[in-house]
């Protein structure tokens, strides 16, 4: 489980939401730091902290480049990061970020990857736990047969995120 901010980060945190073709995504960050993207479907839907204050302004430039990718006109984001977790699940987080556009991994590769090939079952653990969804693309992780397992924001969700980028990417569509 990824660690918790305490409170006192709580009192600090912004949220907003954006529309999406795959349904609103919560944001939440320090100042413009993105912190967090939740889906609003799936196993790991999330709403806004009580502790959160709503504020658009130090999200318009997430909210802009999520737009542009959902348009395929985006293929990386340049946004200012910050998850939080422990030490092994941030390592895995680094690794996604390193996957490209339109490709995919299983987690046996990102596990490899982290020069600990036996941690498939936790490298899938923290992948579920991304904090910021989307952004760091966990949605580009698979089954080592290729098949789509377990999202937070659904498997639909995840079909939806795998075939936008195909199709922007020239690669060819999830089945």
């Amino acid at each position: 489980m990824l660690c918790e901010p305490d409170a006192e980060d709580l009192q600090d945190m912004y949220y907003s939401y954006v529309d999406s073709p795959i349904g609103p995504l919560l944001l939440s960050g320090e100042g413009e730091t993105i912190c967090g993207l939740y889906f609003s479907t799936g196993n790991k839907a999330r709403g806004a902290d009580a502790a959160w204050e709503r504020y658009d302004a130090p999200f318009l430039a997430a909210k802009k480049q999520l737009g542009e990718y959902f348009s395929g006109h985006r293929k990386e984001f340049e946004l200012p990061l910050q998850p939080r977790g422990t030490p092994f699940q941030l390592k895995v987080l680094d690794v996604l970020q390193q996957i490209p556009y339109g490709s995919m991994v299983s987690y046996a590769e990102v596990a490899q990857q982290i020069g600990n090939p036996k941690a498939v079952r936790a490298v899938g653990a923290a992948n579920g736990n991304n904090p910021i969804a989307l952004i760091i693309p966990c949605h580009r992780v698979v089954g080592s047969n290729g098949s789509l397992t377990g999202f937070g924001g659904g498997l639909e969700a995840k079909r939806f995120l795998l075939d936008l980028e195909a199709r922007h990417s020239g690669l060819f569509a999830v089945c």
